[in-house]
């Protein structure tokens, strides 16, 4: 069974200079990677840290910041762009219980305001998805991935947009990519956001 193949190149986390863009020590030479995960990660981005890169070409950076090293020196993966094409191959394989049988018909779909990540042609009709990367850990053990690990107007809407669907009769749903070793389950961070926290409680408790 083919997985998921990729380039890794062992690098050392330096700073974030912005959003987007962070300093990474690639053999004793400091370049430029690529942040495509706007969370905080403030637990990660411990300037020496030992992380994993992609090289790139083109643009003004020189690699994408994959992961960082984690629990039992195993990758925690916060590169947004890497944990959709990993679930997107899982998906392929049928890998996935809630979305066996499912294809993806399209991916960046206007609904609303709003572009959710996902519509997915499945045996029951089609199902508007959004995908979310829950890399702050939590818990006694570790054992929670949660999001979002700071406040996020856009997660908001795509969420209210989801629950709009789900009340009109559409088939909706947000799933959460914790993609770090030792967790097990999700749950949303209150302080990272609790307008967020609030709409998810309520679209369980409404079955949206």
């Amino acid at each position: 069974m083919e997985l998921l193949k990729l380039n890794v190149v062992p690098c050392t986390f330096l700073e974030r200079l912005n959003r987007f863009v962070a300093l990474v020590e690639v053999g004793r030479e400091v370049r430029k990677a690529l942040v495509t995960n706007t969370g905080r990660l403030e637990e990660f981005m411990v300037p020496g840290r030992k992380a994993f890169c992609l090289p790139k070409s083109g643009g003004k950076t020189n690699f994408v910041l994959l992961a960082f090293e984690d629990l039992g020196r195993k990758g925690a993966v916060i590169d947004t762009r890497t944990q959709a094409k990993a679930f997107e191959r899982a998906l392929e394989l049928n890998l996935i219980p809630w979305l066996r049988d499912c294809s993806i018909k399209r991916k960046e779909v206007r609904v609303g305001n709003s572009r959710l990540d996902y519509l997915f042609d499945c045996p029951y009709g089609e199902l508007y998805g959004e995908m979310k990367s829950a890399v702050l850990r939590g818990g006694e053990r570790g054992e929670y991935a949660m999001y979002p690990d700071c406040p996020s107007l856009r997660g908001q809407r795509h969420i209210r947009e989801l629950i709009e669907l789900a009340r009109f009769g559409k088939k909706a749903m947000i799933f959460f990519v914790g993609a770090m070793p030792g967790v097990e389950k999700f749950k949303p961070y209150e302080r990272g956001d609790p307008e967020i926290a609030r709409l998810l409680r309520d679209a369980k408790k409404g079955g949206s």
